[in-house]
């Protein structure tokens, strides 16, 4: 049954999301087989469009192409309210217009994939610091923090969350307290955006709050081929919820 693929983000009003996630769609096309290499992207929210009306348009144009499946990748890290309750019920709505013409298969979201560690490891390998603080955006859904928590743990790092607590300040006053004077901040996202430019105006608050501390900011995930072939992986797999 030829496939479509669709990758889903959150949306931005800065330009520089979308602009990686064009670029990342081109990689995940030329790793598909040419018969299936059909890939676009959508968001859930800063879009003209809701969602459901963006998966119909691309529908259509699959449809046209000859594809008559079509796989939906949520591009997210956590399992919050976006993921577990938000993108469903946008697919939803598209199958009600679309009927028995095209088959919706939703995959696990991005952050679920067991291998997404190893995007993380030669980062942490590279930097000499004493302490690693992984920076989420957070939610407010209960238990959508814990995959952050065992990556952070896996990472020999500890969680902080922008959005909700503990809050990145927080972290950092409490590494401080225990006699830590080197502290690396990865933020937990896929692209520099507007939250990663926060990120990075409140470390330079907290280089003027300690003084003594010296502080590494890493850059986000970013587009990579590692990361295409992550999503070329779970366009494959079932549907199922980590976290």
């Amino acid at each position: 049954m030829p496939s479509a693929y669709l990758l889903v983000s959150h949306g931005s009003r800065d330009p520089r999301p979308d602009i990686a996630m064009q670029e990342l769609a081109q990689l995940v096309s030329q790793k598909l087989p040419s018969s299936e290499n059909l890939v676009g992207t959508a968001t859930l929210e800063v879009n003209e469009q809701p969602l459901h009306q963006q998966i119909l348009d691309f529908a259509e144009s699959a449809l046209d192409c000859g594809c008559n499946c079509l796989k939906i990748v949520p591009l997210f890290l956590l399992p919050g309210v976006h993921v577990m309750t938000d993108i469903p019920a946008e697919i939803a709505l598209a199958e009600k217009e679309l009927g028995q013409d095209m088959i919706i298969d939703l995959k696990p979201y991005l952050g679920s994939h067991p291998n997404l560690e190893k995007l993380l490891k030669p980062t942490i390998a590279n930097i000499k610091v004493e302490a690693s603080i992984l920076l989420s955006h957070g939610s407010r859904r209960s238990g959508s923090q814990q995959p952050v928590e065992n990556m952070a743990a896996s990472l020999g790092a500890i969680a902080a969350y922008w959005s909700v607590l503990p809050n990145l300040e927080s972290r950092v006053k409490e590494l401080v307290a225990g006699g830590y004077r080197q502290i690396a901040i990865l933020p937990y996202f896929l692209f520099t955006g507007g939250i990663t430019d926060a990120i990075a105006k409140s470390v330079e608050a907290l280089k003027l709050q300690f003084p003594e501390v010296t502080f590494q900011l890493v850059q986000p995930l970013g587009v990579s081929a590692e990361l295409a072939d992550l999503i070329c992986n779970l366009s494959k797999q079932e549907e199922k919820v980590f976290g």
